[in-house]
């Protein structure tokens, strides 16, 4: 993968990601926490889309590599939900 397709990929996993916190309505931080949040939900909900025999909505194939990215959303938000859910138990038992 070359330099600016790893630049095109961070930046649609972190747009991925900040439109996951946004539907989960819980934030955990800047533009390169939305990235690693949008990757992860990639992960998460490739592999929910392949459990369920569901197929792969709208898929980017940057620099040979492709990036699922209706699932990096479904993903983010449902990560993001889960880590908000404990994060906020948490803030309350202080």
């Amino acid at each position: 993968m070359s330099f600016f397709g790893f630049l095109l990929l961070l930046l649609i996993a972190a747009i991925c990601g900040g439109i996951g916190q946004s539907i989960s309505g819980y934030s955990f931080g800047g533009c390169l926490i939305s990235a690693g949040v949008g990757f992860i939900g990639a992960i998460i909900g490739k592999w929910i889309a392949s459990e369920l025999g569901l197929p792969e909505l709208w898929t980017i194939e940057i620099s040979g590599s492709p990036f699922p990215v209706i699932w990096s959303i479904i993903g983010a938000a449902l990560f993001t939900a889960i880590l908000g859910a404990i994060m906020r138990g948490k803030e309350k038992a202080i």
